[in-house]
């Protein structure tokens, strides 16, 4: 015949234990008219077939149908009946755990358009003050099937979901710069503190203090780059290094080389993709080669080292002339005159008039 519990309490409570079932082992045996014991700065959660039902609040209780309507509705209980019924007890420790350490495991990518690498790759460190707001959340969250939770089984959610919310609220601020985005996290350890503990309070938590070092830069190489950005945002990272090469330098050998951004490269980065990523990279990297060319062609004409071009006209009619405003929309990329964006719209418009005339 299964034990019934008659009282049951938990007072030797861990420094970061967030939640702990009684029994241990798996559900217990109680009946209405069992006593449980909440302490201090406690709640109490009934669990039965994996649903948390009721909570009980700091004090004694005589298990009843008034203080578990849940529960007794449930396993279909009259009001003065001692049926035995089975359910796990977990009681939530609902003090802050306060001096959290947390970090940008993986960098928080800030873009930057038009300056370095496009990016830069944002690393902080900090602690925050944690504690939970809502036990029946949390217990449905994070405790249901578990003999206990600690702040470290929770720790790397925690701190994914941080980062997650900085990154989304540097995104949106539209800062560009470290001191821009420093500016931000200071905001963050004031008011803005409320807006980061929204998604929080869904899970039943809450965050009372947050604090963070400065923002510095991770130094990484272009090629490293892309290990932390988008496919997109390594394509556009990659043709604007070029450009700005290019427009920078009076070699061709200095614009191949400070580029970094060849075609070994882009082999490199195409290993470690699907299939379908591989194409599109091997078609960058061909584009890349074009690009080069051009830009090796552009500069042997600054330098003398081929006959002046056709002249440029605003309506060309001609292939010769259609060629020549091709050519000087590259100029105007190389040299930061054009938005990527106008460069190829107008390409795409002549191109396909220069193929109609072939």
């Amino acid at each position: 015949m299964p034990r019934l519990i008659d009282v049951v309490d938990h007072t030797n409570v861990g420094t970061e234990e967030f939640a702990w079932r009684e029994p241990q082992e798996g559900s217990g045996d109680f009946r209405m008219g069992s006593q449980v014991i909440v302490g201090e700065s406690q709640a109490a959660v009934f669990v039965r077939g994996g649903q948390a039902l009721d909570t009980l609040g700091t004090g004694r209780h005589m298990l009843s149908t008034a203080n578990l309507p849940i529960l007794s509705g449930l396993i279909g209980l009259a009001t003065s009946g001692r049926t035995p019924f089975t359910a796990d007890l977990y009681f939530v420790n609902l003090k802050d755990m306060p001096q959290v350490g947390w970090g940008t495991s993986t960098p928080i990518v800030m873009e930057t358009p038009g300056k370095g690498l496009g990016a830069v790759l944002l690393i902080t460190h900090g602690v925050i003050d944690i504690g939970i707001d809502e036990p029946m959340l949390f217990v449905k969250q994070y405790a249901v099937g578990r003999p206990y939770v600690t702040m470290n089984d929770i720790k790397d959610r925690v701190q994914a979901m941080l980062l997650g919310e900085i990154a989304i609220l540097i995104g949106a601020s539209g800062a560009q710069s470290i001191p821009e985005a420093n500016k931000l996290l200071g905001d963050l350890e004031g008011a803005m503190l409320a807006k980061l503990n929204e998604k929080f309070r869904a899970l039943g938590l809450r965050i009372k203090a947050f604090e963070s070092n400065p923002f510095t830069a991770k130094d990484v190489t272009a090629d490293e780059l892309r290990n932390y950005v988008s496919l997109d945002m390594w394509e556009r990272v990659q043709r604007l290094n070029i450009a700005q090469t290019a427009a920078g330098n009076q070699g061709a050998g200095g614009t191949l080389a400070s580029a970094g951004l060849g075609l070994g490269v882009g082999q490199s980065i195409a290993a470690s993709m699907n299939p379908e990523q591989a194409a599109l990279q091997q078609q960058m990297a061909q584009q890349q080669m074009m690009m080069n060319q051009m830009m090796m062609n552009m500069m042997n004409k600054q330098q003398g080292g081929a006959a002046p071009s056709a002249p440029v006209s605003d309506n060309p009619q001609t292939k010769e002339e259609i060629q020549a405003l091709l050519d000087n929309l590259d100029m105007k990329l190389a040299k930061g005159e054009i938005s990527e964006a106008i460069y190829t719209k107008l390409t795409e418009k002549w191109q396909a008039k220069l193929n109609n005339m072939s």
